[in-house]
This record gives C-alpha cells, structure tokens and sequence, in this order.
C-alpha cells in the first residue's frame, strides 16, 4: 500500500472522510503555505560537463518512466540525510533535464536553501545517477545514453556550469 493510501486510510479510521481536509490536509496548507517554486535544466542534452561526461538525448527516459519525479529527490549539496523539497516535474525536452519543484521552507536546512536562492547565492543544479549504459568516444569523454536518476540536488558548484535554477515565475 502507497504511503499517500496509508494516510488516507489512517484519517478515514479517526473520524475523517476523504476531502474532507483533516490532519493531513493542515500539513500539506503548511507545506504548500512555506515553499519556494523553483525550476530550471538539472542536465543539458550533448554537453561535456567538468568529469568529461556527456548526457545523451533520451538517456533519462527509463528511469523516469519507472519513477516519476516523486522517484527524483531534491536535495541539497547531494545531502541525502536532507531532503529539501520536492520535484514535482521532471522531464526531457529538447535542451535537457527540465525540473520544476519546490524548496520546502518548513525545515532550518529549506529555509536556509531558500533564503540562498533568493539571494543569488545558489543557482547551480546537479543529477546524482547510476551509469546504465555509457560509452567512451576515445577522447576522455563518457557519453552516457542510459542513466538510473535518484536525485537532483541544488548546488553551490555544479559539475555542468550551464545546470542552473531560478525562482519560478520570475
């Protein structure tokens, strides 16, 4: 059973009807009340990044299609001890990696990310991936057409200078 069913369930038993709003329904208004939308290319499609990587079109495609974006965590500095936020879209397109989701700023380490995005101060994006299929093209680089993506994390120094983020609908 889905966690989302579980709470479902456990609300239903304590008195609560579906859409009714609930204990749930206050922390998701907590939630969606502190966050910061945020969007922007995680990966850019045929370009060598500072490890000699290159991410070839459609190499995200099977993970995504196994995990959705709630398979992709958002985390910061690729801390997985700290989840920031979530991403609530995450797709491939003609450029890249596009990622749209928001930085949760009901924790010290969401409002701390927060306050750093508006400020300028972190804009860079990063993909923590499994290789599922990558070959050498005989100068150094790594084409990678096949990746497992866990996470994309927002970062101070990405390794592919053109990954960056901005405050959506800005």
């Amino acid at each position: 059973m889905r966690s989302e069913q579980r709470a479902a369930s456990s609300e239903q038993g304590a008195g609560w009807s579906a859409g009714e709003g609930g204990p749930a329904a206050a922390r998701c208004s907590l939630i969606t009340d502190r966050s910061l939308p945020v969007e922007g290319y995680a990966s850019l499609f045929w370009t060598r990044d500072m490890n000699d990587d290159v991410v070839a079109a459609g190499a995200f495609r099977a993970s995504l299609e196994r995990s959705g974006p709630g398979g992709v965590k958002m985390l910061h500095q690729h801390d997985a001890a700290e989840p920031v936020g979530v991403w609530d879209q995450v797709e491939e397109d003609g450029r890249g990696l596009k990622v749209r989701g928001r930085v949760i700023e009901a924790t010290p380490r969401g409002r701390l990310v927060g306050a750093l995005i508006r400020a300028g101060a972190l804009d860079g994006l990063s993909i923590g991936f499994r290789a599922v299929r990558a070959r050498g093209d005989g100068n150094r680089l790594r084409v990678l057409s096949e990746v497992e993506l866990w996470e994309v994390s927002v970062v101070t120094f990405p390794m592919l200078p053109g990954a960056r983020l901005r405050v959506a609908g800005v």
